[in-house]
């Protein structure tokens, strides 16, 4: 395995266009506001370069070193401290991914957001299980993927791979057959309106008797609609359910 795996012959940018270089104008300064307002982890990649542009610091995320030597060191950092079965497993989710966006019309390529799982290594060696959800921003006139943001957080799931890509505005979801590599299109999650009111409650701090007397409903039915809405999700808590609901921007 190599890390040069990890980007498809399909999505290969040779040359930049003066069109293409229009779109760089200070962007980066944009992406380090967003960085520092949410203290989100955020990684932007330049294809052609097959490295990392810009790498946030958040320290749970880096395998104990700084962002400066994570740039520095560009995909080479999976390789060295991702499993090599979750390494192989990206370059995967690379090559499915890259299929995905090259059967989608170029005008709606930057309205798909690709999620999956894996396990990396923290400052104390262990590894921990993250998500990464990536999306491009910055085509070529060729339709490739030329810059893309990937956001880090903390994987709610149990074990690697839940790849999955969603479209903004649709009730679609494809998730990919990491045995067949196929993607298999599904319907969305939809909530109810009850079921995101007690989430949001749930969110603010309220306990069952207090999100009960703001809804006007009984404590049973609170139970109720929180049984439902566990199943509906495949979660068995409140705490999974609010991560899962966050995570899939489902409030």
């Amino acid at each position: 395995m190599d890390v040069n795996d990890l980007f498809s012959p399909k999505n290969t940018v040779d040359s930049l266009s003066a069109k293409d270089l229009e779109q760089t104008k200070d962007y980066i300064e944009i992406v380090k506001a967003f960085a520092r307002i949410t203290y989100q982890s955020i990684y932007v990649i330049d294809y052609q370069l097959k490295a990392f542009e810009f790498v946030s610091d958040n320290p749970l995320f880096l395998a104990g070193l700084s962002s400066k030597q994570v740039v520095e060191m560009g995909y080479g950092f999976y390789q060295k401290y991702v499993p090599a079965t979750d390494f192989q497993m990206l370059i995967q989710i690379n090559n499915a991914g890259f299929n995905f966006y090259e059967n989608i019309p170029l005008e709606e390529r930057k309205l798909h957001v690709i999620s999956y799982d894996f396990q990396i290594q923290d400052a104390n060696k262990k590894y921990i299980l993250i998500n990464h959800k990536l999306t491009p921003f910055f085509l070529t006139e060729k339709g490739k993927i030329w810059k893309a943001m990937c956001i880090v957080s903390l994987s709610s799931n149990v074990s690697s791979g839940n790849v999955t890509i969603e479209k903004l505005h649709s009730d679609l979801l494809w998730e990919l057959d990491l045995l067949t590599g196929k993607w298999i299109a599904r319907r969305k999650i939809n909530l109810t309106e009850r079921e995101i009111e007690i989430l949001r409650y749930y969110h603010r701090g309220l306990t069952i008797h207090e999100t009960s007397e703001k809804i006007f409903i009984s404590i049973d039915t609170v139970k109720f609609h929180r049984r439902k809405l566990f199943e509906k999700l495949g979660v068995s808590n409140m705490n999974e359910a609010l991560t899962f609901a966050l995570n899939s921007r489902l409030l």
